[in-house]
């Protein structure tokens, strides 16, 4: 089943997400620059963590956040786990989900929308069964319904089939619900992390079709 554009992601989802994000980023910007000053102080410069990530159709973009790791190598020059270089103001950025507020911009752009499958990595993309791979028939999201069921402790399976439960029903109503249940998410600082790493697991594939 392939996704199908109704007239809300066609002519309102977008004017939309731009204007829900613009009036973020406004009324949120005090909030913004104290975190990048605080980012500064306890983890120095760069101050934003930019990184390529697939979009909509598997088009690439620089998604951005606020830096929440050290930039701690091995003898080698190759990154620390990622355990060892998350400290613990990095935790409490990503407990408030703070870290991800530049990701506005990227909804202002055009790269993103509000609410739509998470951006994972590039290296992913021929990771996915052909029916995961349908996460990326719309713009991924700064939240998703996979992020209020569980976010960070379900299992990647679980994770992309709310990815694709949300590709078969954009609407308006859904947008929203998942929205509030969004917020009621970062309050309650549900399912940050899985069970067994401070950050999700890689995904190495799985058997699912």
């Amino acid at each position: 089943m392939s996704h199908k554009q109704g007239f809300y992601e066609k002519h309102i989802k977008r004017p939309q997400d731009f204007c829900c994000a613009l009036l973020a980023m406004i009324i949120l910007s005090p909030i913004m620059a104290i975190t990048a000053i605080l980012v500064r102080t306890n983890l120095g410069s760069p101050i934003l963590f930019t990184q390529d990530r697939p979009g909509k159709d598997g088009k690439i973009f620089k998604l951005y956040k606020f830096r929440s790791m050290k930039d701690a190598t091995d003898k080698y020059g190759n990154p620390l786990p990622d355990d060892l270089r998350l400290t613990s103001f990095g935790k409490k950025l990503r407990a408030t989900s703070l870290d991800e507020l530049p990701e506005l911009i990227n909804i202002l752009k055009g790269d993103m929308a509000v609410v739509g499958p998470r951006p994972l990595l590039v290296s992913y993309l021929d990771r996915y069964s052909k029916t995961q791979a349908r996460r990326h028939e719309v713009k991924p999201g700064f939240t998703g319904l996979a992020q209020v069921h569980g976010r960070n402790s379900i299992s990647w399976e679980e994770k992309f089939e709310w990815d694709v439960r949300y590709v078969d029903n954009v609407t308006f109503v859904e947008d929203w619900k998942i929205i509030l249940l969004t917020l009621k998410t970062v309050i309650k600082k549900e399912g940050i992390c899985s069970n067994s790493s401070v950050t999700m697991e890689e995904f190495k594939g799985s058997k699912a079709i």
